[in-house]
């Protein structure tokens, strides 16, 4: 609780006394507001706050709605196994990554118009449309939604063996009533109460997302959040007055859209009584069922097409419009990236494999003494990285860093992205920990083991195939930082997730290819090793292989 609750006080204390006029180091040594007064003063800045406000509701809403909608219609069903094993990988492309994909997509010269061009359209130049950085965020939320799925789903899975669903379908069904009606009535509130902090964890990452909102968010007025890392940013050392003066802004934001959830959710509760108390039925759901299980499946082929879209561009050599495929292909552009990005692609897997092992330690102690099951008040600060948004306080960890003298470094870029991964890390590992028979740990505590020799010897053993699946997680976390990064390194430490968002404001898109594929390569092979381990430390226990 000290490791996590401790930095970001002191992060959010370091936002508050530059946005008051607190930084003696820059000449500011007294109480004042006029930082706020001038932020007030920023043109269009109304406009970019509602931009992020509507981002975190819609962008929240829409992605719980459907993954709740196909849980409900198909959790049990040989198609929920399907789409779960189609939609799991999706956790390891990083949210740049997927972003700049969606945008090679979406743009006027992208793969789509190039499918329907010029025979559908007529057009044989690409129109002159702004998508994506249209003005109302929308190419920008549809990009967060196809990444804020997986991780939904993933939470809801960890949340499902905790409730009664078979019982439940069955009582439901015997009643008449379909699968969707029944499952909110019945089931539903009990799975939302446990996944209720992931749920204002996306909404609090959707209101001041950063890279995401570069790539794909408007630019003039640019999101919130944008525009706060842009004054962060500038060579101006007074603008970091304003920039923290806009971070606690952010943070209000943050806290409003979270206070407008919880009248939604009142909403809903009040919707969800007067549904049960109706006695209508609605046994014939399937269509419902299959628009969500559609759109679960168009969320990971967007995601995919817009990787083999990176692709092709990273080795396109003409690619004139309205041509569907380019007219030759060179590692030309492989072969320049490669050799700059080593340094970059070396940094990212040793903080990424650092802080994942460090968190799995951490993690696994926690889980074996019972403090994250036991303490809600634990539960409640594990998530507060996640619901406190990054620009609040990392920019504040930024400046204590620099007025106690701690320089850029290794160790320093470290803890703060353990603070970051460990939340992930614990949440991925919690349910295969607690799902474990505990028959297995009796029995050799009957034979006299120790406590720790039950961990070593059966608990973990059994735990091999959760564990690296939890450092994996971890491991693309890291990876996938950016704004920590740029902050906490003060861009003396490089990372490849750095390197492909700073190439956002360039037009080279085979370069921008290269590295959104070595953004997305680096934590595949997190997922990879935990994938194939297992196979090969039981290779002759076939019932620990599955």
């Amino acid at each position: 609780m000290a490791m996590i609750g401790l930095p970001i006080l002191a992060g959010l204390a370091g936002t508050v006394g530059p946005a008051l006029g607190l930084l003696p180091a820059l000449g500011g040594d007294h109480l004042t507001l006029e930082h706020f007064a001038e932020l007030a003063a920023q043109p269009h800045l109304l406009r970019s706050s509602l931009i992020s406000f509507a981002a975190a509701l819609v962008t929240t809403g829409i992605s719980l709605t459907i993954v709740m909608l196909f849980i409900a219609g198909y959790a049990g069903t040989r198609m929920f196994s399907r789409i779960q094993h189609l939609i799991s990988p999706l956790l390891a492309v990083p949210h740049a990554a997927a972003a700049f994909g969606l945008a090679f997509l979406v743009a006027p010269s992208g793969l789509a118009m190039r499918l329907v061009s010029p025979g559908l359209t007529g057009y044989g130049s690409p129109p002159d449309w702004l998508v994506p950085q249209d003005p109302l965020g929308l190419t920008m939320m549809a990009g967060l939604i196809v990444k804020e799925m997986p991780f939904l789903f993933l939470v809801m899975l960890a949340a499902l063996p905790q409730v009664p669903l078979v019982q439940a379908r069955q009582l439901s069904a015997s009643l008449g009533y379909g699968r969707i009606r029944g499952f909110l009535i019945s089931v539903w509130p009990l799975i939302y109460r446990q996944i209720r902090l992931p749920v204002f964890a996306v909404l609090a990452y959707a209101s001041s997302v950063v890279d995401v909102a570069m790539i794909l968010g408007p630019a003039l007025p640019a999101p919130l959040a944008v525009r706060i890392a842009e004054w962060m940013a500038d060579s101006d050392l007074q603008m970091r007055f304003l920039a923290s003066a806009g971070a606690l802004l952010q943070l209000g934001l943050t806290i409003a859209a979270m206070v407008t959830w919880l009248a939604l959710e009142q909403i809903g509760s009040v919707l969800l009584r007067r549904m049960s108390g109706s006695g209508v039925r609605r046994a014939d759901d399937r269509l419902l069922r299959r628009s969500a299980c559609a759109a679960m499946a168009l969320a990971a082929a967007l995601v995919f097409l817009g990787l083999f879209v990176l692709f092709l561009w990273s080795i396109a050599g003409l690619w004139p419009f309205p041509s569907l495929l380019p007219d030759s292909v060179t590692l030309q552009p492989w072969m320049r990236a490669l050799p700059q990005a080593g340094d970059a692609i070396a940094t990212t897997i040793s903080l990424a494999s650092s802080s994942a092992a460090i968190a799995l330690l951490f993690s696994i102690g926690l889980l074996w003494q019972g403090g994250v099951r036991d303490s809600r008040a634990f539960s409640s600060v594990l998530y507060l990285p996640l619901i406190v948004p990054q620009l609040c306080f990392v920019f504040g960890l930024q400046i204590l860093s620099v007025a106690l003298g701690f320089n850029a470094s290794f160790a320093l870029l470290l803890f703060v992205h353990l603070i970051f991964v460990l939340p992930y890390v614990t949440l991925s590992l919690s349910q295969p920990w607690q799902s474990l028979d505990r028959r297995y740990e009796t029995l050799a505590a009957g034979l006299g083991k120790s406590p720790l020799q039950i961990l070593l010897h059966v608990r973990l053993p059994l735990l091999t195939r959760a564990c690296l699946t939890a450092f994996a997680v971890g491991f693309a976390v890291s990876a996938g930082l950016y704004l920590p990064t740029l902050l906490i390194g003060a861009g003396r430490i490089v990372t490849i997730t750095t390197e492909a968002v700073a190439l956002s404001s360039g037009g080279d898109r085979r370069a921008i290819g290269v590295y959104a594929l070595l953004q997305t390569l680096v934590p595949f092979g997190g997922f990879l090793i935990a994938s194939l381990v297992p196979h090969l430390l039981f290779r002759d226990r076939r019932a620990m292989r599955i």
